[in-house]
């Protein structure tokens, strides 16, 4: 069983072989001290019915998935609300909400598409440090 609430949790889903995505949730727990954000390896179980639940296949995550009490945010737009979330000066980054997704998204996905070959990729999914062992859920 796990420990996600999805009345009350953020739960940010990523690729958990993407060295790119593990230095973003690196980027986000520095930036979280109070542990607001919990974070699932797309590759976990309870990673893989999330992201399917929400029409995504984990077979291929090219997008991160960010669900919140207030509703699920995938790619640019979990980009968005993670900023909104670590609040302070990162809400800065919302004055790119109102652009269209068609615009916003191209972008994303283009680094999505390329992450592997810049940024490279582990043959199984990360190991949590002890610092994120406690906000990683699996099951």
């Amino acid at each position: 069983m796990s420990h996600y609430d999805p009345s009350r949790d953020h739960l940010l889903l990523f690729d958990g072989v993407c060295h790119l995505c593990h230095a973003s949730v690196r980027f986000i727990v520095r930036r979280d001290p109070a542990g607001k954000i919990k974070f699932a390896p797309i590759q976990s179980p309870l990673g893989r019915e999330l992201y399917t639940r929400h029409g995504l296949d984990p077979e291929f995550p090219n997008a991160m998935l960010f669900l919140t009490p207030h509703g699920a945010f995938k790619a640019s737009d979990a980009g968005l609300e993670i900023a909104r979330t670590l609040g302070g000066l990162w809400k800065l980054a919302l004055v790119f909400k109102p652009l269209p997704r068609a615009l916003r998204d191209p972008l994303y996905f283009f680094i999505a598409r390329y992450r592997y070959r810049w940024f490279g990729k582990d043959e199984t999914c990360m190991m949590p440090t002890a610092e994120l062992k406690a906000r990683v859920l699996t099951e």
